[in-house]
């Protein structure tokens, strides 16, 4: 009997998903390789480099101690939903009822994620405005729908909304507006009458609102925070979405929450069960006892936050770097041609060697090939000690003195 022959060898199939085939390492991971190569400050991601409330630490250090440690349920401890809720009902009053209408996530990413996920059939549309945070386009691909960006236009040293462009972007196959406000990466703070504005088309289109407020506590220059629930008529169609990591400089806790209509909160549950189920059961204890109480914390973080801002844009400035406000959250925008340069990217990676600072192009976070305020933009962020963003300025202004 012959002997058997050795199979031919095999190679595994590698299959990728069509609906991630644009899916790369972020412009994040290119960054954060520059800054180390090259010893860099990095003035590119958005992690805050301050200090977070000592009283919320050591809520987390004892709620682990009690032990603390097991799978919250599924929506959230009841503490944090109430905590949520009396929150917004405080600042904006908006009532919501902590069982029915608020829900914990794994932060505001997967809130935003499980919202498109929940919402959205294959081939809707989903507008935003552009440039925007980069998620957003894979969250919408995730889901088979397609991000709809609409450029901000620009006045003077300021982002704002081009009603005519959002509303002739809107056709039948449009399923919800996506929001970011405080705007990343703008630093863009969206204006009651933008907001009415906005809350008109969704009304006029019958469109569901998701509203990404991270940002919410960080708006400067003593103007305050508009939230799209607030507007008449869009209490019933909008998630809110939020999170603690911004707010009280704790980014890797992941403790986020989306707040609205049942309906709406009942959907986007029905996804996030089945993505990180739950999560951070005392960081939710933590952050449940702070917001009790987060406004004497929040006024002196933004109070630190804008004299950085001012510092970061009195530098740029000085190096020839012309500036955009940061209303509020972690960025300027700086136009880099003032430094010689027509592209930010390229103006990205010989700054690291040439200045020892990292940034981020303006040109990752757009969507929209025809957005034409972007290629020369860099985004610098200024959540950083203050020693830290003088170093960065000092060495800036050395490189380009204007």
């Amino acid at each position: 009997m012959p002997s058997a022959q050795p199979l031919p060898p095999t190679r595994p199939r590698l299959l990728r998903a069509d609906r991630i085939q644009n899916f790369r390492p972020s412009v994040f991971t290119e960054t954060r390789e520059l800054a180390e190569r090259y010893g860099a400050i990095d003035l590119g991601q958005g992690a805050p480099g301050l200090s977070a409330p000592r009283v919320l630490l050591d809520d987390a250090m004892a709620a682990i101690a009690e032990g603390h440690n097991q799978y919250p349920p599924a929506a959230g401890l009841a503490e944090l939903r109430r905590a949520i809720a009396n929150s917004r009902l405080r600042r904006f009053g908006i009532h919501y009822d902590a069982d029915r209408e608020v829900v914990v996530t794994a932060g505001a990413t997967e809130a935003v994620t499980a919202a498109l996920l929940a919402l959205c059939n294959p081939g809707d549309e989903v507008l935003t405005l552009d440039p925007c945070y980069d998620a957003y386009e894979a969250a919408a691909s995730l889901a088979g729908a397609r991000l709809v960006a609409v450029p901000l236009a620009t006045e003077g040293d300021r982002f704002c909304l081009d009603e005519a462009a959002l509303r002739a972007a809107v056709t039948p196959r449009t399923r919800l507006l996506l929001l970011n406000s405080p705007h990343n990466p703008t630093g863009k703070v969206f204006t009651a009458a933008e907001l009415a504005a906005m809350a008109r088309v969704c009304l006029d289109h019958e469109l569901t609102a998701v509203t990404d407020e991270v940002y919410e506590h960080l708006v400067y220059d003593g103007a305050g925070h508009h939230s799209l629930a607030s507007v008449p008529g869009m209490r019933e169609r909008t998630l809110v979405v939020s999170s603690a990591g911004k707010t009280f400089n704790v980014t890797g806790w992941k403790v986020g929450w989306a707040c609205g209509p049942g309906r709406l909160v009942e959907a986007v549950l029905s996804v996030k069960q089945f993505l990180t189920f739950a999560s951070g059961t005392p960081f939710q204890l933590a952050v449940a006892r702070m917001l009790g109480d987060e406004e004497a914390w929040t006024a002196a973080l933004r109070g630190t936050l804008q004299r950085h801002r001012d510092l970061l844009r009195t530098g740029l400035e000085q190096a020839g770097l012309r500036t955009y406000r940061g209303e509020g959250g972690y960025f300027l925008q700086a136009d880099v041609r003032g430094a010689g340069y027509l592209d930010g990217t390229r103006f990205c990676r010989d700054l690291p060697a040439r200045a020892g600072v990292t940034a981020i192009p303006c040109s990752a976070f757009r969507h929209n090939p025809q957005n034409p305020h972007t290629d020369h933009l860099v985004r610098f962020s200024f959540c950083k000690p203050a020693d830290v963003v003088r170093e960065a300025t000092s060495r800036l202004t050395g490189k380009w003195q204007a």
